[in-house]
């Protein structure tokens, strides 16, 4: 039994240092997968209610196990903007007794669960059926994990108002909570669901030993030969992304446009002059994220290429 177990003790050593720093300048490519995927959910996410159909079945479920935990009357579900996606938080200590709250394509957690999808996808090593399962997991415990994120807001706004009853903003703790979730909280708890998953799969281990054998192996790789076409195709593409950008950000009717979209989404309005803002704000939007999407498809097949392997080394 001792003589079988000592490979396996080795197998298992602590990464070198300059294995650290090789498998530290690897993971570079994280941030910048992690910045394109940002760039690209921003611009689908612009015209309002992209992700209907994920934003009505969460607030589906928020509305029946609110009304299951704090009581019938606890809430009501309704149409907003021809999706129902509006609950309203009732309670008799609540400013004229209600809380509106809009399921915007934001609280659907398809942000996080993309940022939690590309961690694990971008961590080599470990076996593409293996990081695809755990990507589905991770999906759907960041779902979860929303939904009681959801559920927790009514209480918080409940406590709130006990102090201040039927006061303006008395709801505040509510919304202190929702900014706090948004602007730190999933990114840390991302974060170390990522940390638990590579020490789960023992990814380092996996990542040395795929590095032992990828000499045999076709792999994408940064492009080290670059002819006048790929130049060419590069500076195209940088000038679709900020013809992108130009398109919404120095567009002064689209910055207006977008300005009362935003002031109708804080009032809950619903008024002919949102409707056309909205329309007006989609429309720049969804040129601009054709632009992008060429320009990020351009940057991908100029600066990757595929590695052959010469058979004759082997």
């Amino acid at each position: 039994m001792a003589e079988d177990s000592k490979p396996l003790i080795e197998e298992v050593e602590d990464l070198s240092w300059g294995e650290f720093g090789t498998l530290a300048r690897g993971y570079l490519r994280i941030p910048l997968a992690l910045i394109i995927v940002e760039m690209f959910y921003w611009f689908i996410t612009q015209p309002t209610n992209t992700l209907g159909v994920i934003q009505e079945s969460e607030a589906w479920i928020w509305y029946q196990l609110t009304e299951l935990i704090y009581g019938p009357g606890a809430a009501t579900l309704s149409e907003y903007n021809g999706w129902t996606t509006l609950v309203t938080l009732q309670h008799p200590d609540f400013y004229f007794d209600h809380i509106r709250l809009y399921v915007s394509d934001e609280c659907a957690g398809v942000h996080e669960m993309i940022f939690i999808t590309v961690l694990i996808m971008m961590t080599t090593g470990v076996p593409q059926k293996l990081r695809i399962r755990s990507a589905i997991v991770a999906c759907g415990i960041v779902y979860v994990l929303n939904i009681i994120r959801l559920l927790i807001l009514y209480p918080l706004a409940v406590s709130g108002c006990n102090e201040n009853p039927n006061l303006m903003y008395c709801e505040q703790p509510m919304h202190d909570f929702h900014s706090f979730v948004y602007q730190w909280g999933f990114l840390i708890i991302l974060v170390l669901m990522w940390l638990a998953w590579f020490k789960w799969v023992n990814a380092g281990d996996l990542i040395r030993k795929e590095q032992a054998k990828s000499q045999s192996q076709w792999k994408f790789i940064y492009r080290k030969n670059w002819e006048n076409f790929h130049k060419a195709a590069l500076v195209i593409s940088v000038l679709l992304v900020l013809g992108a950008f130009a398109n919404v950000l120095l567009d002064a009717d689209a910055m207006a446009a977008r300005e009362t979209v935003e002031m109708c989404d804080f009032y809950s309005s619903i008024t002919g002059d949102c409707g056309e803002a909205r329309d007006a704000w989609s429309q720049e939007i969804q040129s601009s994220w054709s632009l992008a999407t060429l320009g990020m498809l351009g940057f991908v097949c100029t600066i990757i290429a595929i590695d052959k392997p010469n058979d004759e080394e082997e």
